[in-house]
């Protein structure tokens, strides 16, 4: 199938990241969001990200004019009737997902592969509302997209092998790492394995066995990690962490290990979220 016009549902982070590295292959792209003030901010952020490529020599200044110039920002979802690939990331809400794949359904040829950048939820789920399951499977980006090398492409229950094919061709041609989520299981790979060290550091500190930056540190010298769970924690959103663990603990037999401590819900009722909030496990006013 070929793929030359991509339609991104959601200018967030997540979202201009992802229509940024598809306008890079040469990709047109439609970058739908909800307001015109987040498809400013998401275009605005596209344009930084490039700027710093053309100063550092990574770019020339036509080649950052000509990626620009194939992105258009809209808060039309009918722009998308014409694309040839979707990509979704609003937030982690199923609900909202699901009522965007549904029009989605609707609006776009029978053909064309509905794909979702969710972190953590049921692909399956999200599947079961359209009309065509077998073209609908995860394709996870992380943050930020334009450097982060990791995609996870996810099936669903009736993901076809030739949507899983396709798929992962247009990851690789963004020049990402792909790796195969076999089974729609919550958190799939990545998210499965982080979520448990991330409780664990904060039981450790909330025991009083050692502080936040004395883990950070044991965790980067020892595990040779580039950031340590806090930093990672202040960076993502301590809420995210919870809402993950939360998730967890509700779709994977309400086992004990997905318990949030109590300094995780502390933390959260104090607004101390992270970087986003001026302050998490680390102060960010100074």
């Amino acid at each position: 199938m070929d793929i030359k016009k991509i339609g991104v549902v959601g200018a967030g982070t997540m979202g201009n990241g992802i229509a940024q590295v598809a306008a890079q292959i040469g990709c047109d792209v439609v970058m739908r969001d909800v307001k015109d003030e987040f498809v400013d901010r998401g275009l605005k952020s596209i344009d930084r990200f490039l700027s710093r490529s053309v100063e550092k020599g990574k770019m020339e200044a036509s080649e950052k004019d000509a990626v620009m110039g194939r992105i258009q920002g809209t808060t039309d979802l009918g722009l998308m009737k014409d694309v040839d690939f979707v990509i979704e990331a609003v937030i982690e809400d199923l609900d909202l997902k699901k009522s965007v794949f549904k029009e989605l359904d609707e609006l776009c040829r029978p053909e064309v592969i509905l794909a979702s950048n969710t972190s953590s939820m049921s692909l399956t789920e999200i599947a079961a509302v359209t009309k065509r399951p077998d073209k609908v499977c995860g394709m996870h980006f992380f943050n930020p997209v334009p450097l982060m090398k990791l995609v996870e492409i996810i099936r669903g229950f009736l993901t076809s092998d030739e949507t899983v094919t396709t798929t992962t061709e247009l990851a690789r041609k963004m020049g990402k790492i792909t790796v195969e989520v076999k089974k729609d299981s919550p958190g799939f790979i990545v998210n499965r394995i982080m979520i448990p060290h991330m409780i664990e550091a904060i039981r450790i500190v909330e025991e009083g066995i050692a502080s936040p930056k004395d883990v950070d540190i044991a965790v980067k010298n020892g595990l040779n990690y580039p950031m340590g769970p806090f930093e990672l924690m202040d960076l993502t959103g301590i809420d995210i962490c919870y809402f993950v663990a939360e998730y967890f603990y509700k779709e994977l037999n309400k086992e004990s290990k997905w318990v949030s401590p109590n300094l995780l819900k502390t933390m959260i009722r104090a607004n101390r979220l992270g970087r986003k909030t001026g302050g998490g496990w680390y102060d960010y006013n100074k």
